[in-house]
């Protein structure tokens, strides 16, 4: 996929870039696999925020994605490649030969024509899903099973890849887009191939009007604001935090501060995270 970038006939389109949508294939999304989407401006149950600056956005419709590939051993034909408004990937258009209809994420490589099949036979080839057991070390992976049968939950957005390390016993390791090692059972499926759209990390925006579009409304500083909506606010003029560490609204430490409490699944991290993919 190539990046588009505009004549700056206004200041807003001057840094702008944009898609340039050649790798799709057809414009208009598959009906049956639609769900309107139900947008609640991150409000919850009780109407009061609870996720800040949500609201808005076009209209959308929810692809319902097979993230679990349990349609096994039937070969399906590549239809289609699709955008899909929820998420930064491509979808493509699978047609099985039983006549059934589902969307996958499209990975690189994977082009109209081309035969996509899950199960432990499957080829190793882009968009093929097969159990971590049967696919070789030094594969690169996707949509990556954390429970078996429950469907791929890690390495699913734009650009992303995970490599297959090493395998033990009932588990196998696998480099995280992040850097970080994880264990994961072998009978977990996991997808063959990076995910497309690689080029999605380089769009800039241009301008507010189009982080509107996408239902993200305005984020203000803390130091504009006053001492009681905010602990970096007040002051005449402009003025250093003035505490040791930066704080969220709430009066949290934020940039940096480990907020994760998850103890129970630290038994599967083999080695944490890099400092420079951070």
């Amino acid at each position: 996929m190539a990046v588009k970038k505009y004549k700056p006939t206004t200041p807003g389109q001057r840094d702008m870039t944009g898609y340039s949508f050649e790798e799709i294939t057809k414009s208009t999304p598959e009906r049956s696999l639609l769900v309107p989407l139900r947008k609640s401006g991150g409000r919850n149950s009780y109407g009061r925020v609870t996720v800040r600056h949500r609201g808005g956005g076009h209209r959308r419709h929810i692809r319902l994605v097979d993230f679990k590939r349990d349609k096994r051993e039937i070969p399906a034909k590549v239809a289609a490649i699709e955008y899909d408004p929820n998420r930064t990937a491509r979808l493509a258009l699978l047609h099985y030969a039983d006549g059934e209809k589902r969307y996958i994420l499209a990975p690189v490589g994977l082009k109209v024509g081309d035969t996509v099949m899950a199960g432990a036979l499957a080829e190793i080839r882009p968009g093929n899903s097969l159990p971590i057991s049967s696919i070789p070390v030094g594969t690169m992976v996707h949509n990556i099973e954390m429970k078996e049968g429950k469907g791929g939950q890690m390495v699913r957005s734009a650009g992303t890849s995970a490599q297959l390390l090493a395998k033990e016993g009932d588990y196998a390791q696998v480099r995280m887009p992040s850097g970080e090692v994880r264990l994961v059972r072998q009978v977990c499926y996991a997808t063959i191939g990076q995910v497309g759209n690689v080029d999605h990390s380089n769009i800039k925006l241009g301008k507010a009007g189009r982080k509107r579009h996408l239902g993200i409304r305005p984020t203000i500083r803390g130091t504009a604001m006053t001492p009681r909506d905010h602990p970096h606010g007040g002051g005449e003029g402009r003025q250093p935090i003035g505490m040791p560490g930066p704080k969220s609204p709430w009066g949290k430490p934020t940039l940096g501060y480990k907020t994760r409490r998850n103890k129970q699944t630290n038994k599967y991290i083999v080695r944490r995270r890099s400092k420079s993919s951070r």
